[in-house]
């Protein structure tokens, strides 16, 4: 997605972020979904990275809604950027001690001078719930 002079690239969920030797940065447990064996779950820690390109001063910040899009689960500090012409910066946002209720859809959210560029779903569920029929399978056994 794209504001006036910056573009988000990409963004990536990972259980932890390390700085290396050169400026490197390592991503440890990438993930799309979350599957536990029971709900609640609280993640002791994860991060949410975003790849911006783009020149100028911009404020940024992660946000992760309910699956109804009515609360807020958690959302990261405002973090200025600022970019060279042409330049790119990698944003960490790092979460801590996030509760996940119930199973569902919830949505994670990028924000870029407090205007939405990204929301994607996080998936959330547990063992029973992945272990439910589907309603195909459901309506297979009964006809």
């Amino acid at each position: 997605m794209q504001t006036a002079n910056l573009n988000l690239v990409y963004t990536l969920l990972c259980d932890d972020v390390r700085i290396e030797m050169g400026n490197k940065i390592s991503l440890m447990g990438i993930f799309q979904n979350i599957m536990v064996e029971k709900l609640p779950v609280s993640l002791i820690k994860f991060a949410v990275i975003n790849h911006w390109r783009g020149e100028g001063n911009h404020s940024t910040e992660v946000r992760i809604m309910s699956p109804d899009k009515m609360n807020l689960v958690v959302t990261s500090q405002p973090t200025p950027i600022e970019l060279a012409a042409g330049g790119f910066t990698d944003n960490v946002s790092f979460f801590m001690n996030v509760v996940f209720p119930t199973a569902g859809t919830y949505w994670v959210q990028t924000l870029a001078n407090s205007s939405m560029v990204e929301e994607f779903p996080l998936i959330v569920t547990d063992a029973a719930a992945a272990n439910q029929p589907t309603p195909d399978e459901i309506s297979e056994t009964i006809n």
